[in-house]
């Protein structure tokens, strides 16, 4: 044994038994033991203490496994309270030598906490002094140490698991529980945060008017984010999560609110992204967007393309234009969402709203089959490829209304976007069904308020009119940028829009100037303001 432990010390990463069967039953991967056995060979204390310091296992997991291993009962010493007359059974310098703690008598039976269950010397001794029957139960050993520590002042009339509990705190062992995640929900909605981040080694955090902010709390653990993941998820999404590493979905929590919730790994740990989503839209006051979204939302046919970069309310203002249809018009509304984040009510239309992995396979399959389902109004939350716009243009160029997002930097890049997805033989064919069927694009940004009373959205108009239309075909869309100086009643670009809600006193100059493409606008912000009051009037 001697030279067991021995070689143990002299040979780096040598695999503790313990360890090795945590290992082997699930409980850790190998990194970790690796990793905490590191720790241990360094600042010294018990393998399964650090195991859960490290925040791999929690202590559920760890009373679990050694009642798995030993075969007998699992006591957690923080939950239970224990009786003087109990205690005075064995003497302390006894307990302390052999490892062990009496716990409660059920008639003529000591029930006896130990590190080592299976020391049937120490039961049988202990059973022969005493005149009783001992049936023991295992306890973690730094559970063992707190208890035994506590024993040390003076306990009257007994110990209780808080403090036991607050000795092991006491010996900087890891043991406080990581906040309920309903909690952690609540106090997002009550912050007003638009988002909450959970990740290993940080507090959660809130994002509050694009400023994140974090929670004063402790960090959280590997173990702590994926036991929030594991309640979120099902069996099913879990394991698809862990095949491709990410996964999206939408949920509603009761008495709480519908969130947005992405999963993803980093440092071979899960983090969780939470979006709250407004179960009611607000008005179109309330989020800023211009009256002429309202009018092109309520068009018969064409295709409008929305842009902006992730978490500046894309989504939003998609919903809403699927509101005013529903408020308005009386058609078959068909939305293709991964995830499905607004839940909309049947108003005037019917709205059948598909989620991407659940109700369909990909956007790809669910517009392939969509004409099938005879809609007059189609809503996809992303257009990713060229066979999806394909599609998309063919429905809009035969009578459909449109709707979606894409990935580009502005009003005029989403055109070239969806041009260049294209092989170059096809793209003159793409450029004339775009110029026929484009009714609009629109970019948008979300800016913090001066006031630091949220957000404000700013959003760059492009209207496809007939001289737009002649630009595109031409491949001459880059000249929009360039030649429209001024705001016109086609197009008016970001900067105009960021220079008005700076004139106005509504954002602050760095935050606009953050997202325009010439700060020298902001210069003549007053007079911009001016024009852009009349185009818009």
């Amino acid at each position: 044994m001697a030279k067991e432990n021995s070689e143990a010390k002299s040979i780096p990463g040598r695999k503790h038994r313990l360890g090795e069967l945590m290992m082997e039953y699930g409980y850790i991967s190998e990194e970790q033991l690796e990793t905490a056995l590191k720790r241990q060979m360094h600042d010294g204390g018990q393998l399964g203490s650090i195991l859960i310091d490290m925040g791999y296992i929690g202590v559920d997991d760890l009373l679990k496994f050694l009642g798995k291993h030993f075969e007998v009962k699992p006591v957690n010493l923080f939950s239970i309270n224990i009786s003087q007359h109990v205690l005075d059974l064995i003497p302390l310098e006894k307990m302390r030598t052999l490892r062990a703690l009496p716990i409660r008598l059920e008639g003529h039976e000591l029930v006896l906490a130990m590190v080592a269950p299976q020391d049937f010397v120490t039961i049988n001794d202990l059973g022969f002094s005493l005149g009783m029957k001992i049936r023991p139960v295992v306890t973690p050993s730094f559970m063992m140490e707190a208890a035994l520590q506590s024993l040390t002042g003076d306990y009257g009339e007994g110990i209780s698991g808080e403090v036991i509990r607050r000795t092991a705190e006491a010996l900087s062992l890891r043991i406080e529980k990581a906040p309920k995640l309903k909690n952690l929900l609540e106090e997002m909605v009550k912050q007003g945060a638009s988002d909450m981040f959970i990740s290993a080694g940080s507090p959660p955090s809130l994002k509050i008017s694009s400023v994140l902010k974090r929670m004063p709390m402790g960090v959280l653990s590997p173990a702590d984010c994926e036991k929030y993941a594991r309640e979120l998820l099902n069996d099913d999404q879990w394991r698809s999560f862990q095949s491709e590493n990410d996964f999206e979905i939408a949920l509603n929590v009761k008495e709480i609110g519908r969130f947005r919730i992405a999963f993803y790994k980093q440092r071979n740990t899960v983090s969780i992204a939470f979006r709250s989503l407004p179960e009611v839209l607000p008005s179109m006051e309330a989020l800023n967007l211009p009256d002429w979204v309202h009018d092109f939302a309520l068009k018969p046919q064409g295709l409008i393309m929305v842009c902006g970069p992730a978490g500046h309310g894309k989504s939003t203002t998609m919903a809403k234009m699927v509101d005013i249809i529903n408020d308005n018009r009386r058609c078959n509304i068909i939305t293709l969402e991964d995830p499905v984040e607004y839940l909309h009510k049947h108003k005037k239309c019917n709205v059948n709203q598909r989620e991407v992995g659940r109700d369909c396979a990909s956007f790809n399959d669910g517009l392939r089959s969509i004409f099938r389902q005879s809609p007059d109004v189609i809503v996809v939350g992303e257009m990713r490829d060229k066979d999806s716009f394909e599609i998309a243009l063919r429905a809009a160029h035969t009578g459909h209304l449109v709707i979606s997002t894409v990935h580009a930097d502005n009003s005029t890049g989403i055109i070239e976007r969806v041009i260049n997805m294209f092989p170059s033989h096809q793209q003159n064919l793409i450029r004339s069904l775009l110029a026929a069927s484009l009714l609009c694009t629109i970019s948008q940004r979300l800016i913090p308020r001066k006031d630091g009373k949220g957000q404000i959205l700013a959003v760059e108009k492009f209207i496809n009119s007939y001289r737009m239309k002649n630009l595109i075909r031409e491949e001459k869309t880059h000249m929009i940028r360039t030649q429209m100086q001024t705001a016109s009643d086609e197009f008016i670009p970001m900067d105009f829009v960021l220079a008005d809600l700076y004139a106005r006193g509504l954002v602050a100059f760095d935050d606009a100037a953050r997202y325009m493409e010439s700060i020298g606008t902001l210069q003549n912000a007053s007079l911009q303001n001016g024009l852009l009051a009349a185009k818009e009037g």
